[in-house]
């Protein structure tokens, strides 16, 4: 296939940005986005111009690192990571827009690669648990029900990506901290900070300059991961139920 891309270049935060439009040729319908991007920075540097930056790690699916908006899509026109995207999502002769995440809390580092460090503060400020050092527990040793566990298992399928965000009309987070605060606070492991991991990571994601939610959706439609909206709604009760029982 040719292409014609369209991508945003700017060389650091501080500097103005702009899209710049690139021709490649000989691309693959089974090649990954990222490998598409390869290809294209491979010409440049051979061309003696500054490759097109953009995050990248497993390549699999799984870090959440390749965070890309494409024809204005989060991760582009298939439900999926942008590293599992494959260039047959796409037709010979295609014009495609690259785009960074854009977000407040994500700032620009350079052309398509955004600082996400808000997602770890916010992690930092409660996703984890306390536990008794020493040898590991026995298997099965605190019972947990199949049905929290299906529920907290499918909530720790969230790999940071930010999708969610770069999705929602608010810049919201709170699909993001809605993952990483049901999955504990559903276990009995996760019970002691039930109370205060909630309130001090919804506290941290308003710190962070996220937008407030107003259930527009978007974000559980691009999740790649499938996250449900319904966890938002979770997460709310369990804020309430802290914000009562620390009043009492």
């Amino acid at each position: 296939m040719k292409l014609t891309l369209r991508v945003w270049r700017q060389r650091h935060a501080e500097a103005p940005g702009a899209m710049a439009t690139y021709e490649v040729d000989g691309i693959s319908p089974d090649m990954s986005f990222l490998e598409m991007l390869d290809t294209l920075n491979e010409e440049l540097t051979l061309a003696g111009d500054d490759p097109v930056a953009f995050d990248h790690d497993c390549r699999e699916g799984i870090c959440g690192a390749c965070s890309l908006v494409i024809n204005g899509d989060a991760h582009g026109p298939e439900r999926t990571t942008t590293c599992q995207l494959h260039m047959r999502s796409f037709s010979d002769g295609d014009t495609i827009d690259i785009e960074p995440w854009r977000a407040s809390a994500f700032p620009v580092v350079k052309d398509l690669v955004v600082d996400r460090s808000s997602f770890d503060r916010i992690i930092q400020s409660g996703g984890y648990i306390a536990a008794a050092t020493g040898t590991a527990p026995d298997a099965h040793a605190t019972p947990v029900p199949k049905p929290d566990a299906d529920f907290a298992f499918e909530h720790a399928e969230c790999i940071g990506c930010g999708a969610c965000v770069a999705a929602c009309p608010n810049g919201s987070a709170m699909l993001f901290t809605s993952a990483k605060v049901n999955h504990l606070n559903v276990l009995p492991q996760g019970a002691p900070e039930r109370e205060t991991r909630v309130l001090d990571m919804v506290a941290q994601m308003d710190e962070e300059g996220f937008g407030g939610c107003t259930l527009a959706g978007e974000c559980a439609t691009v999740c790649p991961k499938g996250i449900p909206l319904p966890s938002i709604t979770a997460m709310n009760k369990e804020w309430l139920r802290a914000t009562r029982k620390i009043r009492r």
